[in-house]
C-alpha cells in the first residue's frame, strides 16, 4: 500500500533513532545462524509517524528479509480475517506451496482465509485461530533462507478475529523464525472487543514504544531541509506551534510553502495558523469543495468503500461517467487526498476519516445501502457487503434481513461468531417480518453461545416466547438454553427448562431428546431435591429399552452414569453401558462432535466406564474425543475437557505424573477460552486429588487457593466429589477439625443415593480423621464402607475398603485385612492404590518383600512421598 512519503526522503528520520535501532536489532536477531524472532509494537496518536517509522522499518528489513506487509482499514474491522488474509496475500496467491502451507488446516484456516467454500456447520472459533497459528509457523519456516517480517499498520481498525490471532501468535514468536511488527493509536481508538487483544500483543512484545511528537528544534531543522537553508527558525517554531510537533501536519504544511510560499510582509505566525487549520478536522475535508461536486462525490464514495475497493466502483457508486472519474480522481491527487492507482487508496487516515466525515449524513446511508448491493453484484462474499448493511437504517426491508443471516451464517462457518453476533442484531432492528422474529432470536442465540452463555439464555428464550418455531426447532433451542444456563453454573434452571419443554412437547423423538435432556441435567446438580425418585424414574423408563434408538441409548447412558453414582453392581452398570454405545463406541448422530445431542451422552458413558474398573474402555473412548475435536478444529473447551477426561483415567489408572501432566493441558486449553468454566473445576479438583496422591501437598495447597477451589462449590456435580477432595487436602495440611467439617458435608452424596465409595471415598478420610478421637464412629464408618464397596463390586472399591478397614482394626487383625486388600488391588487397574496396600502390609508385618515391591510400583505410578515412606522404613 503506498502512502504520500515525507518531504525528507532519504534522510533519518527526525528523534526516531532509538526506535529505529530497536527494529535494526530484532532484524539482526532473525537474521542469525540461529534466528531470534519477535514483536515490536509502536504505538501513537494519529499523524504521530507511525507509518513513516514503519516504512524505514520496512526498507530495512527488505534488504535481508521477506516483508509482508498491510495497513488495516475502518471498512474492514466488520470483515473477519481480512488482515490475515492482507498479510499472506503472496503467499495464498502461491498455488504450488499452498497446500504445504495450509497442511493438515485446510478444512479450518481454508474458508477463514478465502481460499474455500465454508462449510453449513458452524467452525470452532479457537480451532480456526489455532491452525492460523500453525500455518504462520509454516510459512516462516518455508521464508528461513530470507527470513520473514510481518508489518501491520493502524492495527487499531483490524478485524477482531485477526488481532486475537496475532495476539495468539504473540507469545509463540521467540520460537520462530519471524517478526511481526504493529503499530496502532492509543487503545481506547479501537473496537471494545479489539482492546484485549492489542493489550496483549503489548504484554507479548520485546519493544514496546509510545511514539511522541517532534521537538521544536526538529521542527526547525525539518523547515530548512524542507524549504531551504533560508528558513529561518521563527518559521520553524511558527510551524511547531501550530502543529504540535506532529509530523503529518508538519509535512502537510511544508509540502504547501514549498508550492505557495508565504508572502514575505504577511505575519508568519499568523499565516501558518490559517494554513495548518486546512490539514486538520472538517477543514481538512472543506479542501474538497473546492476540486468541484464530481471529485467531492467520488471522494465520498471512496471513504465509504473503504481502502483495496477499485475506484471504478467508487466511481459507479458516486454516479460518474468513466470521463468524469478520470478528471475527478486527477484533482484528488493533485490535491493529496488520493495516492495514484486503481484503488481507493488515502494519502493518510486522517485524511480518509475527515473526508468519511464529511459525507453528509443522509447521503451517507444511502451510500452504504448501493455499496451493500453493489458489492455483491461484483461477486463479494455477503460477509463483505454485510459491512455496509450495518450502517443502513432500519426499514422493514426483508430482503436486508436475509442477507444479514446470510452473511452470519457465513461468520458462523469461518469461525467468527461475534461478527455473526452484529450481523443478526442488525437484523433484528430492521426488524424482520413477524413470522421470522423468533428465527432470528434462534439464530443469535446459538451464534452467541460460545462467547456469551448471559446473551444466548435471553435471545433463546425470546425465541421460544414468540410464535414461529416448528416442533423440531422449538426442541433445539430449549436444548441451547439448557446447555448455556449449564455452562453458567445454573443447573437447576437448565433442568426445569427441559423439563418444561418435555412437558408441552408431543410424545416423539423430539420429547424424548427432551426428557433424556432433563435427567441429565438434574444429575448434574450438585444438590437436588429428590436424586432418588429421579433415580427411580429413570430406571423405569430406561430398564426396558434396548437401545434402538439414539433416544433410548442416551437415557441408557444415563441409567448408567446414574447407577455408576449410586454405587449398583458395575456389572449391571456396565451392561447399561454396552446398551448405549454401538459396537462400544457411539453410534452415530450421538458422537463426540454431534451438535444436534451434545458430546454429553459419550462423554458420560466414559466416565462411566472410568469409575467401573473399565479404564480401557474409558481411556478408549476418551482417545477418540481428543482425536476427534483435535481432526474437527474444536480446540477451545471441548479439547479442554477431553483432555481432563483423559487426565481423569490416567489419575484413576495411578499413572499421576501423566495425569498431572494432561490436566495441566486442560487447564491450558481452558483459560484461553475463559475462568470459571466447568471444565475449570474438573480439571482442578482432579489436579489436587492428584498432587495429594503424589504427596504434593503444598503445590495442591497453592492450586487450590490460586483456583479457588473450596466451598461454596458450583451447582454442579464436580469430578470428582469436590468436598470429598477437599476435605482430603484439609486433612494432608492436618487442618482436622476442618477437614471433619468438609467430609461430613460430603455425607450429602449418601443423602441422595449415591454411595460409589471411589467417586466419593469420604467415608474412608473421615473415619481415618476419627480414628482417635470418635473410634466408635469411625468403625461404623468402615462398616458402611465396606457394604458399599461389596454391593459396587469392583476390585478398587473393595480393596480400598479392606484396606481403609485395616487401617482401624487391632494389630492382631489388621496384616489379614491388609492382605485381602492387597489380593482385591492386584486385580484393579488403580496401580497406585496397589502400591499404597503393599507399603501398609509391609509396615504392618514387617515384611520387606511387599515393602520393597511397593516402593517400585510408587515410583513408577509417580507417588513421591509414598515412595519415601517405603524407602525409609526399609531403611
Amino acid at each position: 500500500m503506498t502512502t504520500t512519503p515525507p518531504p525528507w526522503p532519504g534522510d533519518p528520520l527526525p528523534e526516531r533513532e532509538l526506535e529505529l535501532a530497536a527494529a535494526d536489532r530484532a532484524v539482526d536477531a532473525l537474521c542469525r545462524t540461529r534466528p531470534e524472532g519477535g514483536l515490536l509494537v509502536y504505538s501513537g496518536a494519529a499523524g504521530i509517524g507511525k507509518t513513516s517509522v514503519l516504512a524505514r522499518v520496512r526498507a530495512r528489513a527488505a534488504e535481508r528479509c521477506t516483508v509482508r506487509t498491510t495497513r488495516a482499514d475502518p471498512g474492514t474491522t466488520a470483515i473477519p480475517f481480512h488482515t490475515a488474509r492482507a498479510l499472506f496475500a503472496p503467499d495464498l496467491a502461491d498455488t504450488d506451496g499452498l497446500a504445504a502451507l495450509l497442511g493438515p488446516h485446510r478444512a479450518l484456516a481454508g474458508p477463514a482465509l478465502g481460499l474455500t467454500t465454508p462449510g453449513d456447520e458452524p467452525a470452532d472459533p479457537q480451532g480456526v485461530q489455532d491452525a492460523l497459528v500453525a500455518l504462520t509457523a509454516r510459512a516462516a519456516r518455508r521464508h528461513r533462507a530470507r527470513p520473514l517480517v510481518l508489518v501491520l499498520d493502524d492495527a487499531h481498525w483490524a478485524d477482531g478475529e485477526s488481532l486475537g490471532w496475532l495476539a495468539a501468535l504473540g507469545p509463540r514468536l521467540a520460537r520462530l523464525p519471524l517478526l511481526l511488527v504493529v503499530a496502532h493509536r492509543p487503545t481506547e481508538h479501537a473496537a471494545e472487543e479489539s482492546r484485549p487483544h492489542l493489550d496483549a500483543l503489548g504484554t507479548a512484545a520485546r519493544l514496546r514504544v509510545t511514539l511522541r511528537a517532534l521537538s521544536p528544534e526538529a521542527a526547525a531543522g525539518l523547515t530548512r531541509r524542507a524549504l531551504g537553508t533560508g528558513a529561518d527558525d521563527a518559521l520553524g517554531r511558527a510551524l511547531w506551534d501550530a502543529t504540535g510537533g506532529s509530523p503529518y501536519e508538519l509535512a502537510e504544511l511544508l509540502a504547501r510553502l514549498r508550492e505557495h510560499p508565504l508572502d514575505p510582509g504577511a505575519d508568519q505566525a499568523t499565516a501558518v495558523r490559517e494554513l495548518a487549520a486546512t490539514v486538520r478536522g472538517h477543514r481538512l475535508a472543506d479542501r474538497l469543495g473546492g476540486l468541484g461536486p464530481d471529485a467531492a462525490r467520488l471522494a465520498w464514495a471512496a471513504a465509504v468503500l473503504g481502502a483495496g475497493i477499485p475506484l471504478r466502483l467508487a466511481a459507479s457508486l458516486a454516479g460518474l461517467s468513466p470521463g468524469r472519474q478520470a478528471t475527478a480522481t486527477g484533482e484528488l491527487r493533485a490535491a493529496r487526498v488520493l495516492n495514484p492507482g486503481d484503488t481507493v487508496d488515502f494519502t493518510h487516515p486522517l485524511v480518509a476519516g475527515a473526508v468519511y466525515d464529511a459525507v453528509p449524513r443522509s447521503l451517507r446511508t444511502t451510500f452504504h445501502g448501493r455499496a451493500a448491493w453493489l458489492l455483491t453484484a461484483e461477486g463479494h462474499s455477503p460477509a463483505a457487503a454485510a459491512r455496509h448493511l450495518l450502517e443502513v437504517h432500519p426499514d422493514q426491508d426483508p430482503a436486508l434481513v436475509e442477507q444479514l443471516r446470510r452473511a452470519a451464517r457465513e461468520h458462523l462457518a469461518v469461525g467468527a461468531p461475534d461478527a455473526a453476533r452484529r450481523c443478526l442484531e442488525r437484523a433484528l432492528r430492521e426488524p424482520p417480518e413477524h413470522h421470522l422474529r423468533a428465527h432470528v432470536h434462534h439464530e443469535l442465540g446459538c451464534a452467541a453461545l460460545l462467547t456469551s452463555p448471559a446473551d444466548t439464555v435471553r435471545h433463546l428464550r425470546t425465541a421460544l416466547e414468540l410464535p414461529g418455531l416448528d416442533d423440531t426447532l422449538r426442541a433445539d433451542a430449549t436444548f441451547r438454553l439448557a446447555q448455556a444456563l449449564a455452562h453458567n453454573q445454573q443447573m437447576r434452571e437448565a433442568s426445569l427448562s427441559v423439563a418444561f419443554a418435555a412437558a408441552t412437547t408431543e410424545p416423539g423423538p423430539e420429547r424424548l431428546r427432551l426428557q433424556a435432556a432433563h435427567f441429565m441435567y438434574d444429575a448434574f446438580r450438585a444438590t437436588e431435591d429428590d436424586g432418588p425418585g429421579r433415580s427411580r424414574r429413570l430406571a423405569q423408563l430406561a430398564d426396558p429399552l434396548a437401545g434402538e434408538t439414539n433416544a433410548e441409548r442416551a437415557l441408557l447412558t444415563l441409567r448408567a452414569f446414574d447407577g455408576m453414582l449410586r454405587g449398583e453392581n458395575h456389572t449391571v452398570v456396565a451392561e447399561f453401558c454396552e446398551r448405549a454405545l454401538t459396537d462400544g463406541h457411539p453410534a452415530p448422530g450421538l458422537g463426540w462432535t454431534d451438535t444436534v445431542w451434545g458430546f454429553e451422552y459419550p462423554c458420560l458413558a466414559g466416565i462411566t466406564y472410568a469409575w467401573i474398573d473399565e479404564l480401557d474402555r474409558a481411556e478408549e473412548l476418551f482417545g477418540e474425543a481428543v482425536r476427534a475435536y483435535e481432526i474437527s478444529g474444536w480446540s477451545g473447551g471441548h479439547l479442554a475437557f477431553a483432555h481432563m477426561l483423559t487426565g481423569a483415567v490416567l489419575r484413576r489408572r495411578g499413572r499421576l505424573a501423566e495425569a498431572e501432566t494432561r490436566l495441566r493441558e486442560s487447564l491450558r486449553l481452558a483459560d484461553r477460552i475463559g475462568t470459571g468454566l466447568p471444565v475449570h473445576w474438573d480439571a482442578v479438583c482432579l489436579l489436587v486429588d492428584t498432587l495429594l496422591a503424589r504427596g504434593r501437598t503444598a503445590d495442591a495447597q497453592r492450586l487450590a487457593e490460586a483456583r479457588g477451589f473450596g466451598p461454596p462449590y458450583p451447582d454442579a456435580m464436580i469430578l470428582p466429589d469436590a468436598p470429598s477432595v477437599h476435605g482430603r487436602l484439609l486433612l494432608a495440611l492436618g487442618r482436622t477439625d476442618e477437614a471433619v467439617a468438609a467430609l461430613e458435608a460430603a455425607s450429602a452424596m449418601a443423602e441422595r443415593g449415591r454411595h460409589n465409595p471411589v467417586w466419593a471415598p469420604w467415608r474412608r478420610d473421615l473415619a481415618g480423621a476419627l480414628a482417635t478421637r470418635d473410634p466408635e464412629r469411625a468403625r461404623a464408618l468402615t462398616r458402611r464402607l465396606r457394604v458399599d464397596a461389596e454391593r459396587f463390586g469392583t476390585p478398587t472399591a473393595l480393596g480400598m475398603a479392606l484396606g481403609c478397614e485395616a487401617a482401624l482394626a487391632p494389630a492382631g487383625a489388621a496384616p489379614a485385612l491388609h492382605a485381602r486388600a492387597v489380593a482385591h488391588l492386584e486385580e484393579s487397574p488403580a496401580r497406585d492404590e496397589l502400591a499404597r496396600a503393599r507399603v501398609a502390609l509391609g509396615l504392618a508385618t514387617g515384611d520387606r518383600d511387599q515393602l520393597h515391591r511397593g516402593l517400585l510400583l510408587a515410583r513408577t505410578c509417580g507417588a513421591d512421598a509414598l515412595a519415601e515412606q517405603a524407602r525409609s522404613a526399609l531403611a
